[in-house]
């Protein structure tokens, strides 16, 4: 094992001396904005030369995460080419795809998906904004460089933490467990296992047949879906039960599908059982209290096999 700098070509260099393959998969994500002057932003728009007159909130992310995705995913895919690397599996984002006021909402996500740039910066989406030009680029230099080049787009992946610290796709559901969120929003996302999203970059990595961008989600759930299958699993924990929403229908989530990825092999982990890995995980580790002392115990391990849900569920 070898430490890298993705912003150090040198280390980068020792660290794809004589290998075959490369996952890049390391990426700045942060919940917590930190203070970025407008005039850096507008350093920062200027040195792509973009347009420094969007004026943004002078709390958001761009700073942390715009030169370390993009320089730093634009630093691997040229020394991998530059040391004979025979493929480099980049871990983008669903993100990088459904970005786009104009995209029909009907219409399933493909490949030839982009998020809109100006969309981007104008909703102040600067991780979405910094991996789609990061994405982009990367095929850029490949195609230019002969560099064998395959993207798995994950989407909020989910389970067991591996790491000591939390991190912002199990924030996603940790509000709903601790009260912090009296109601839930009107919105739809993606989920999938971590391990499942683990095992497509390998499999993408391995597979000579492999090309382009695979999506890499098990389903797609409402908010309110979500909540109520956390509240299945624990009905220990404060999960809320109303939408903060209640004038509009659910909305909907975007279309796509996974059956690329099903075709190499990977085998999707149902979803109730990566929440009840997720929220033991939490309590394990931590982060969230074990409140079963209520008088409602978990009888089992592991949640029992549920069928496909009916409502504001789409099973891909």
């Amino acid at each position: 094992m070898v430490q890298v700098d993705l912003l150090d070509r040198a280390s980068l260099r020792a660290a794809f001396d004589g290998c075959d393959g490369v996952i890049h998969t390391a990426s700045p994500m942060h919940d917590t904005p930190v203070r970025t002057s407008r005039a850096r932003i507008s350093s920062l728009l200027a040195r792509r030369g973009e347009s420094s007159s969007l004026l943004v909130n002078s709390c958001c992310l761009q700073e942390e995460i715009i030169d370390p995705v993009i320089t730093g995913t634009r630093n691997v895919v040229e020394v991998a080419a530059d040391a004979g690397v025979r493929r480099v599996v980049l871990s983008s984002t669903i993100g990088t795809m459904y970005m786009d006021p104009h995209r029909d909402p009907d219409a399933p996500l493909d490949e030839s998906c982009w998020s809109d740039l100006e969309y981007c910066k104008n909703t102040e989406n600067w991780y979405c904004y910094a991996k789609t030009i990061a994405e982009q680029s990367a095929w850029e230099t490949a195609r230019a460089r002969g560099l064998d080049l395959v993207v798995v787009i994950p989407v909020v992946v989910l389970g067991e933490l591996l790491q000591p610290g939390m991190n912002t796709s199990t924030k996603h559901i940790l509000k709903y467990l601790t009260g912090e969120a009296k109601t839930y929003v009107n919105k739809s996302h993606a989920y999938v296992h971590v391990k499942d999203a683990a095992e497509a970059h390998v499999r993408v990595l391995e597979a000579p047949e492999a090309r382009g961008r695979y999506v890499c989600a098990e389903r797609t759930l409402h908010r309110g879906e979500l909540c109520r299958i956390l509240a299945e699993l624990f009905p220990e924990y404060p999960i809320p039960t109303r939408c903060s929403d209640e004038m509009n229908p659910p909305k909907k989530g975007y279309k796509f599908t996974n059956q690329p990825l099903k075709d190499l092999g990977v085998k999707f982990t149902p979803v109730h059982e990566y929440l009840h890995e997720a929220v033991k995980s939490l309590e394990e580790k931590g982060f969230l209290k074990n409140i079963s002392n209520t008088g409602v115990l978990h009888k089992q391990s592991s949640p029992p096999q549920k069928p496909p849900l009916l409502v504001l569920t789409s099973k891909l």
